[in-house]
Parts: C-alpha cells; sequence; structure tokens
C-alpha cells in the first residue's frame, strides 16, 4: 500500500504529520520570523504564560521570551535529529550490507566489530565522545551517530542476507553484473522500507539523546536546543514551572507524532494491512 494511503487512513497519523510540520516550518523560519534570535532581553524576568500577550508563553529568568526560544530549540533539535541520524543510517547500511552480501569471515568480522559498539552502554559512550571533543554540535551529532549505527548494520545484514538468497538476486549475478550493481540496484531498493521506519524512530532517539546530554551539562552553549533550555530552567522549576513543562512537552509531542508517522509508515508496507483495513 503506497505510504500516503496508509497515512491518510489514520486519523492519528494524520494529526502528527501537521504536528512534526508546523514544528519543522517553525525551525526552518525561524530566522525570518524572529531575527533578533533567542538570546535577546525582551522584558522582565518570570512572566508567566498567557499573562502577557505580548510574551504568550513567559519568559525565563534573563527576561527572553520563551516561545522564540522553543521555536529555535525546535531547529537545533531537529537539525541533530536528522543529520546523526542519516550518518547513522548511512555508515549501519554499508556495514550490514556488505556483512550479509558477502557472508563469511567478511561477515563475522564486521558483526563481531558491530557487537563491541553495543557492548559499552550507548548513553555513556556518548557522554564519553562529547567530553573529549568539547560540547559543540557536531561533536554531539557525531557521538549520536556513532551510538545509533549497529542496529541499524544488524537490520542491514539481515535484510541483504535474506535478498541474496533470491532469485532474482542470484540471476543478476549469473548475468555477470557486478557485486556493487547487484547490491545498489536489485537488493537495495528492496530493503529501504524497514530501513526508513528504523530512522523515522532514530529521529526520536537522538532527540532524548541531544536533551539528555544537554540536560547533564554536555551541550553546545552557542545554540538553544529543547534540552538546554529542560537545563537551564531546572533550577529554578519550583517558582517557574513553565521554563521546563513546555521544553519537555514539545519533545514528547515531537517524539509521539514521529513514533506514530514511523509506524504508519511501516503498517504501509505490510502486505495485510489493506486486507485488514477492509475486514
Amino acid at each position: 500500500m503506497p505510504i500516503w494511503k496508509s497515512l491518510l487512513s489514520r486519523p492519528d497519523a494524520i494529526l502528527a504529520l501537521i504536528l512534526l510540520g508546523a514544528v519543522v516550518l517553525a525551525g526552518v523560519l525561524a530566522p525570518l520570523i524572529f531575527p533578533g534570535g533567542p538570546w535577546r532581553m525582551v522584558a522582565r524576568p518570570f512572566i508567566a504564560p498567557f499573562t502577557d500577550m505580548g510574551h504568550p508563553l513567559g519568559t525565563d529568568a534573563l527576561g527572553r521570551d520563551l516561545a522564540v526560544a522553543l521555536i529555535y530549540g525546535a531547529r537545533t533539535s531537529l537539525e541533530i535529529g536528522l543529520v546523526s541520524t542519516c550518518a547513522a543510517v548511512l555508515f549501519g547500511t554499508a556495514i550490514g550490507g556488505i556483512a550479509g552480501f558477502f557472508g563469511g569471515r567478511v561477515d563475522s568480522l564486521l558483526m563481531r566489530s558491530t557487537e563491541m559498539f553495543q557492548t559499552v552502554p550507548s548513553f555513556a559512550l556518548a557522554i564519553l565522545l562529547v567530553a573529549i571533543y568539547s560540547p559543540s554540535l557536531l561533536s554531539i551529532m557525531a557521538a549520536i551517530a556513532v551510538v545509533s549505527w549497529p542496529p541499524v548494520a544488524r537490520l542491514a545484514r539481515a535484510e541483504f542476507l535474506s535478498m541474496r538468497r533470491r532469485e532474482f538476486v542470484q540471476a543478476a549475478l549469473l548475468s555477470g553484473q557486478s557485486n556493487l550493481r547487484v547490491a545498489w540496484s536489485q537488493i537495495l531498493p528492496n530493503v529501504l522500507s524497514p530501513l526508513i521506519v528504523m530512522a523515522a524512530l532514530m529521529i526520536s532517539m537522538a532527540i532524548l539523546f541531544e536533551s539528555a546530554l544537554s540536560f547533564v551539562g554536555l551541550g553546545d552553549p552557542q545554540v538553544v536546543s529543547w534540552g538546554y533550555l529542560i537545563s537551564a530552567g531546572r533550577g529554578v522549576m519550583a517558582r517557574s514551572w513553565w521554563l521546563t513543562f513546555l521544553p519537555g512537552f514539545s519533545i514528547m509531542l515531537t517524539i509521539v507524532s514521529i513514533s506514530i508517522l514511523g509506524d504508519a509508515i511501516g503498517d504501509s508496507q505490510d502486505p495485510h494491512f489493506e486486507r485488514k483495513e477492509t475486514e
């Protein structure tokens, strides 16, 4: 079933698409909507939400507009999620694809190397990498990609291993096509669906990773992210609940929306989905 049909058949997927689209659009247009940036002090500190229509979501301890910070935070968090996920998926697919296509000693060597990364707790490894290379957007994205690629490699390996035995792949190899061409043109298009579903869920995990790193003081101090806002507001949580609640709520809405869309994309690739819907 086409992806668009699966999305339109589910009201929750439509709502998730609208919410996620609004978050992405706000993040992309942030410099145009608020050219002054999120660091400007525009009013008195600790204005509560909905008490000043000039600053509908309130202000922080320095009088900065929280709504502006949330929009810029969306830009940063989504950028980290997308870039780190793309890097992890590309590297993991390459490693898993080579292992599954060639098998034998190549498979054993690459999978043992993958398991070495999985023996170390992901968050602990991410903290170590960011601390070594100093907190910055680049180091955070690189650290998240490093700890995220092993599951992609295992999935890609399983899919390539299964497709390698298919008759049309064997026929392409017997016709004289190179291994690279067969893997690229015959196998990869048929294994993209599960990889896309996994990538959608990995974006959510990347946003959570960045938030956790910022919460422990390893975020990039030069940019605003949702994790940074939660970390900055935790010291005054008792008197200014909105400084932590609103960024946390934004993270929750975004992650739930991505998860619903990933589930809908997975349903679109289910051969029994259309039959179940008609029943």
